[in-house]
């Protein structure tokens, strides 16, 4: 008799054990990308952040879990030559997701001893083989398109699917009251056509609702120079963000998404 209620009490005790474990198996949203991405200089006025530090403000994160893995000062070059990527590499799994927004540090040079983070421009296939005074190593340097076309084949391979997000615009008014769109913009959407990647236009999305406020009002969110948001543009960027993660069609992210 005993034996018979032990039975279905194992049973039972498994079946919760596979369910808890599915339950903690959620989605995970990977960010990675630059200071304009993830930032966080302290409190105040003057602090600057990054869009990736709000983006729980829009998920539903008992749902999806969030992990901003952006860094200042990367570009799509040195996020790799760093192992930051490798590192993703090793969690990464079927079902998760990565959004990736790289451009502002990838116009640097490629070898200098200040920073050595440039990529040859545009997205072919070019390369140049360097010393890199910063790491003291011999290095190939290849174009932003390699780089990108690498982070969304590699995502695609492990079963994530990567969504190419186009950087965000400089506080860079013309005489006319317009922005211009960044050439890294048009070179992200290039490699999502070539890669199948998901693509928001970022920079096409925050330059229009830029050019409706108004120079005077975008001016204060930046507090310090013309790259880097303070908390509310970096919020308004996030809001943004979501709003093409909505828009993007047969992407199941947006199922993530919280109620407008």
């Amino acid at each position: 008799m005993k034996i018979k209620i032990i039975i279905p009490l194992i049973l039972l005790v498994v079946f919760i054990g596979v369910s808890f474990q599915k339950l903690q198996e959620k989605p995970v949203l990977y960010i990675i990308g630059d200071s304009t991405v993830q930032n966080g200089s302290g409190k105040g006025a003057d602090s600057l952040w990054g869009w990736g530090s709000f983006m729980n403000l829009y998920f539903n994160t008992d749902k999806i879990e969030i992990q901003n893995h952006a860094k200042g000062g990367r570009s799509s070059r040195t996020f790799i030559t760093e192992g930051r990527w490798d590192s993703i590499m090793k969690t990464i799994k079927k079902g998760d997701y990565v959004l990736m927004q790289f451009g502002h540090n990838d116009g640097g040079e490629l070898a200098d001893t200040l920073r050595a983070r440039g990529t040859i421009k545009g997205i072919g296939n070019e390369s140049k083989d360097i010393y890199n005074p910063i790491r003291k190593v011999n290095e190939t340097v290849y174009t932003y398109g390699y780089y990108m076309r690498k982070y969304a084949s590699e995502a695609k391979a492990k079963g994530a699917i990567p969504i190419i997000v186009s950087p965000i615009p400089r506080n860079k008014f013309n005489e006319k009251g317009k922005i211009e769109k960044d050439q890294y913009g048009i070179w992200a959407q290039e490699v999502a056509k070539q890669t199948g990647a998901y693509f928001i236009d970022l920079n096409e999305l925050v330059i229009e609702k830029y050019e409706q406020m108004g120079q005077e009002k975008v001016k204060g969110y930046f507090p310090k120079d013309h790259t880097h948001t303070n908390e509310a543009g970096a919020t308004l960027n996030a809001e943004l963000v979501a709003e093409g993660v909505r828009n993007l069609k047969e992407c199941e992210l947006k199922n993530y998404l919280k109620r407008k």
